[in-house]
């Protein structure tokens, strides 16, 4: 079992990166909020799990452990294979997965292409009692309030290091960004964090 992976980033596409560990170029697996992490050139440290299959050796990589355990666990779940399992991660943080189980908001669940109704009564079902403590700012997407998300963001901006009033410029610069539906939270931290970081 490969429990994680490190080393430098020689390549990223769409959908996966290539880490290069002692000489050996490994093809991970990734969602597109663990990608834009990752830059070619620079070192990465990736949580991984792998995949057999009778055909294939699979590694999948995630930005943390939480994530990749959350990945697993998904997988219990009857009908929910890799490829699933990592498209909930990709539209949901693992805070808000578990919320969602918890709170058995199906509707949350449903977001995730490849998930319909019966899906995430299943998961709900199935996972419910085993998806571990759910955090109280977790991302609730289920009735929250629409200034959450930027209430996240500022936190987690003032938490690496950036002044309250950095915070407050960067969340008001990508509410700006935000047409229609709004993101997921990793995403629009990127995005402050990349804005920051040009105006350092």
């Amino acid at each position: 079992m490969i429990a994680s992976v490190r080393g430098v980033v020689t390549a990223t596409g769409p959908d996966h990166a290539v880490v290069e560990v002692g000489g050996v170029g490994l093809a991970v697996q990734c969602a597109p909020g663990t990608l834009a992490d990752l830059r070619v050139g620079q070192p990465a440290r990736l949580a991984t799990s792998l995949v057999v299959r009778e055909d294939s050796l699979t590694l999948y990589g995630f930005a943390d452990d939480d994530a990749k355990a959350l990945f697993e666990l998904l997988q219990t779940a009857s009908g929910v294979g890799p490829r699933l399992a990592q498209a909930v991660l990709a539209v949901h943080t693992p805070d808000a997965v578990r919320k969602a189980i918890a709170n058995a908001d199906t509707a949350a669940l449903t977001r995730v292409p490849g998930i319909g109704k019966k899906g995430a009564e299943r998961l709900v079902l199935e996972l419910r009692d085993r998806i571990g403590p759910v955090s109280v700012g977790a991302d609730g997407a289920a009735g929250s309030t629409g200034g959450s998300w930027s209430d996240q963001v500022r936190q987690a901006l003032v938490g690496l290091g950036w002044t309250a009033g950095q915070a407050d410029q960067a969340v008001a610069a990508v509410a700006e960004t935000v047409d229609g539906p709004t993101p997921p939270v990793p995403v629009l931290l990127k995005q402050a964090i990349r804005l920051l970081g040009r105006s350092r």
